[in-house]
């Protein structure tokens, strides 16, 4: 067994119990939100809870249960969780048994806005104007402020229903340009109301999220936010404006940390991920005419990046320069090493997404030995599988560790 080299003083072991917000984790590894594929009719299944267990097993101090949606219509599919009562009794198992394992849960809560799938939810997709929804051939529709108003609320809602339902923590998902990143992007918000224009009407909606979710839970659980660095895309969110939102979001104590992130689920999402755009997976996973329009367009929408460990680091330490708040490093965690130049540049938590989903225990067999590497070989075709349940194609879906041998 390897020795592991005691962190200076003043730098916080990474594997040591750490306090988010009025919850204590077992150690700073969150387990990032990767949509499962694994809910049926908004319910939580057993391959759902499975799931979370798994990694709550393998050791992280919190698994992230993805995607909670506030409103029907703000549903990627029509399959996905909804905050519902009949929701509650299945939610209530899923944290009950990764409770069990000593690990805490979080559910993002959150609108997918023009990322919704409105064919699927069979209502009209949200953004903050009217356009073109490519993927489903179909417009978007301009959120009223009524709509507006009914979906803060609906957030505040799914606060006090996670309380209900066992949780430790809710994410806000002001990330990726589901409905409230897309009103902070210049290129997809041209509103003329308060919503619309300067900065700080842009910002109106994701502060508006977050302080409702503040005042239904107040210090109950833990409120992360999942916020854009910047969206990847020509005209969109980008760093210079992210740093201010930041700030105000500090300022208005309304969460607890950020977990940093970037790219854009409608216009650029290879960007988040980095390394090689698994085009024909895509392709081969999808219906026509939908298919052929990957094989023709795919390259337009899904570029290729290259990949390095710790690839947001760089973004996100200007983030950390800004604000004294808790911020939690997501992107190319792979690695121990990885993990403590994170906490050595101040940041408080590493969240991990592909790493875990090619090894659910990797946190045990790190703590067992710190010179452990991931075997991820951010092939990103773990991508194309949340049609059919997440998992990593290497090693097929729902492997229990028991498993590994």
């Amino acid at each position: 067994m390897t020795q592991t080299t005691p962190p200076a003083k003043d730098v916080p072991d990474v594997l040591a119990p750490a306090k988010l917000g009025p919850v204590t984790l077992r150690n700073r590894v969150i387990k990032a939100a990767t949509y499962e594929g694994l809910s049926r009719k908004s319910l939580v299944t057993d391959e759902l809870i499975e799931f979370h267990v798994r990694h709550a097993a393998g050791g992280v101090g919190m698994t992230t249960v993805a995607y909670c949606a506030v409103a029907p219509e703000g549903r990627t599919s029509s399959r996905q969780l909804l905050w519902t009562p009949e929701a509650l009794p299945g939610m209530r198992k899923l944290t009950d048994a990764v409770h069990a394992e000593g690990a805490a849960v979080a559910a993002q809560i959150g609108h997918a806005g023009p990322v919704a799938n409105p064919k699927s939810n069979r209502l009209p997709a949200l953004a903050p104007n009217r356009h073109f929804h490519a993927t489903t051939t179909s417009f978007t529709r301009a959120a009223s402020r009524a709509d507006l108003r009914r979906i803060v609320q609906a957030h505040g809602h799914a606060g006090t229903m996670a309380i209900e339902a066992g949780f430790d923590a809710v994410e806000i998902h002001l990330g990726h340009n589901y409905l409230a990143s897309s009103f902070l992007s210049p290129r997809l918000n041209h509103r003329k109301d308060e919503y619309g224009g300067s900065l700080e009407n842009r910002a109106r909606l994701s502060r508006d999220i977050a302080r409702a979710v503040r005042d239904a839970v107040g210090d109950r659980i833990a409120i992360t936010a999942k916020f854009n660095m910047d969206d990847g895309v020509p005209g969109g969110f980008w760093l210079d404006e992210s740093i201010q939102v930041a700030q105000w979001l500090e300022q208005d104590g309304s969460v607890d940390a950020l977990e940093l992130t970037a790219g854009s689920s409608l216009l650029n999402p290879m960007y988040l991920f980095k390394g090689e755009a698994p085009l024909r997976e895509f392709a081969a996973a999808m219906p026509q005419p939908i298919r052929l329009g990957i094989k023709l367009v795919g390259k337009r929408l899904l570029h290729s990046y290259p990949y390095q460990d710790a690839y947001l680091l760089k973004d996100a330490r200007q983030i950390r320069a800004a604000v004294k708040m808790p911020l939690i490093l997501l992107g190319g965690i792979t690695d121990k090493k990885v993990m403590d130049q994170a906490m050595s540049e101040g940041f408080e938590f590493v969240a991990m997404a592909r790493a875990l989903l090619r090894e659910p225990d990797l946190i045990n067999r790190m703590r067992a030995d710190a010179d452990v590497k991931s075997l991820c070989i951010h092939c990103n075709k773990c991508m194309t599988a949340i049609y059919g349940g997440t998992h990593c194609v290497l090693t097929g879906p729902l492997i229990r560790q028991a498993e590994r041998a």
